[in-house]
């Protein structure tokens, strides 16, 4: 299958979920480039031979869809200035994973908090959009984990490629093969704290399915929510296509 392809995982020493999106077939029988688009976790960690590995995959454009105060406390990808760099925060209504109370259905409140980043992120999430179509590439998108916020971004750009909706859950689910580094992380930065949620870092496919069906029963279809509320054009999706696709 395209995601077990040994290009899809780039290793690091820091980075526990740093993904090539390329690979996922499109309707039209086209293949997304490999080498063209990024997904990971927070690029504030990198140093050292990952900061050496980062720079040999000849990254232009950077997206970071964190909150500005976690960019602040956690750092941003070094030497910003190399890049186009852009912070599209694209939630706006924090909360914290790891004191999510145990007894909630886990995969409904994630697919709820989904909904509210849909629903509030339009401009940033159109912003992100339009610059992957039309910035200099490559390019990366990523957040904290690689997962929430940054698998949001990853399913739009495969809904306006045209993947099928079994691959955009498989891409979305293979954040579960990092769940225990990510979580092995948050003990590692938080000593002292009990982690409350048992599903902390998980991203089963389930997740996406309902937030894709959320969106499917408020506007029709996941592509109409992208051209009615966040705005994307024709012109940018052709343009997202020629750039992406193969």
């Amino acid at each position: 299958m395209t995601q077990s392809d040994p290009r899809r995982h780039v290793p690091f020493d820091r980075l526990h979920n740093f993904r090539d999106m390329g690979g996922y077939r499109s309707a039209d029988g086209r293949t997304v480039r490999w080498g063209a688009l990024y997904r990971a976790d927070s690029l504030g960690k990198l140093d050292g031979d990952d900061w050496d590995r980062f720079l040999g995959l000849g990254i232009r454009t950077v997206i970071d869809l964190r909150y500005p105060w976690e960019i602040e406390a956690k750092g941003r990808i070094p030497q910003p200035e190399r890049f186009s760099y852009a912070n599209l925060s694209i939630e706006h209504r924090p909360y914290d994973q790891a004191e999510i109370d145990p007894d909630l259905d886990p995969w409904r409140y994630l697919a709820d908090r989904f909904a509210e980043v849909a629903e509030d992120g339009v401009d940033e999430i159109r912003r992100a959009v339009e610059l992957i179509a039309e910035g200099p590439g490559p390019a990366v998108f990523h957040c904290t984990s690689g997962k929430d916020r940054t698998g949001l971004i990853a399913a739009l750009v495969l809904t306006l490629l045209d993947v099928p909706e079994e691959e955009v859950l498989a891409d979305f689910a293979l954040t579960e093969l990092a769940t225990e580094r990510l979580t092995a992380d948050w003990h590692s930065a938080h000593p002292g704290r009990t982690m409350r949620w048992p599903a902390y870092g998980r991203a089963p496919a389930t997740v996406m399915e309902l937030v894709l069906a959320d969106l499917t029963a408020r506007y029709g279809s996941p592509s109409a929510y992208l051209a009615e509320a966040v705005g994307i054009t024709p012109r940018t999706t052709a343009r997202l296509r020629e750039r992406l696709l193969v």
